[in-house]
């Protein structure tokens, strides 16, 4: 569709791959024109968008979005997912615990960044339906605030925040009994959570067909309101970028963008190819107590973009 006049849209997205020939100029979406913001890292975008609604478009983690979306921040999201990660190596465990497997974190403390961070969520997912883990005993030690600040309220009784806390030092040091990424550590005494993650994940996978989404993208509603057009705009544009990234991109770096694991497009856009990982992303927000309910595709996406391949 060919619009009448340009939009300037404040932008805020990743320096990835698959983006760059649209932050370049060389792929244009219909009617808009990218001012385009550089927020590194990508993620301190994501808190600037939830309590200020600073940008028109924004990359946005997906449980940061679907926190947001309970609280009725006024933006949606186009089912364009530029970051996907297995996260089975995310979890990490002192050796001098006790712990010696998943279940073996009830009644004991574990460390994450934030209750609604996305590694958290699919971690603790994981953890509970594949190892049994109860994740209401275990106290989940947490050290920075939620982006979504609406949320503090209504974090669980077993989330406790110690704002500023370095908890990679409290896992070696003991203090915790485990951790979800917390990056690597240099002590003898964390090992993995989850052995021969790479092989779990391999599996999980075969079993599920989800490829964890870490990352989305949004925008503001009073565009979307007023600009019916917009939202498919977006779409078309983002997937224009990421096909002129798949035909040129090196054989290593598809490896990599595929965690090593799938095959083909690393990532695909639209709602009917990313059901399952969405469906199960909402189940695991909603058993760890982030959501009250799972959405419909509906609420969570901009009108015009539900068929969108």
């Amino acid at each position: 569709m060919t619009t009448t006049s340009t939009l300037t849209l404040k932008t805020a997205i990743g320096g990835y791959g698959h983006f760059a020939a649209l932050k370049s100029g060389k792929v244009k979406a219909d009617g808009v024109d990218f001012e385009q913001v550089e927020v590194t890292p990508i993620i301190n975008a994501f808190r600037r968008m939830c309590r200020q609604n600073e940008f028109d478009i924004s990359e946005m983690a997906i449980t940061t979005y679907l926190t947001a979306k309970r609280y009725g921040l006024p933006f949606t999201a186009i089912p364009v997912f530029p970051v996907r990660a297995f996260h089975h190596g995310a979890a990490a465990y002192n050796v001098k615990s006790g712990v010696q497997k998943p279940k073996d974190l009830e009644g004991k403390k574990a460390g994450v960044r934030a209750y609604t961070v996305t590694t958290g969520v699919w971690c603790r997912g994981i953890l509970s339906s594949e190892y049994d883990l109860d994740l209401k005993k275990v106290t989940w030690v947490l050290a920075d605030e939620e982006h979504v600040e609406q949320f503090h309220k209504d974090a669980p009784p077993n989330a406790s925040y110690q704002i500023g806390a370095n908890l990679g030092e409290m896992l070696a040091k003991g203090e915790l009994a485990g951790g979800i990424g917390l990056g690597h550590s240099d002590s003898e005494d964390v090992k993995p959570l989850v052995p021969n993650a790479n092989a779990a994940a391999a599996e999980w996978y075969k079993k599920t067909g989800v490829y964890p989404i870490n990352h989305m993208v949004v925008v503001k509603d009073e565009l979307l309101a007023k600009h019916s057009w917009l939202a498919p705009a977006l779409f078309r544009a983002f997937s224009e970028a990421k096909q002129e990234w798949l035909s040129s991109a090196s054989s290593e770096d598809l490896a990599k963008a595929r965690g090593g694991i799938i095959e083909g497009d690393p990532y695909p856009y639209g709602i009917a190819k990313n059901r399952k990982a969405i469906d199960l992303i909402m189940q695991y927000a909603t058993d760890q107590q982030i959501l009250t309910r799972p959405f419909s595709m509906d609420a969570i996406f901009a009108a015009g973009t539900q068929n969108l391949e």
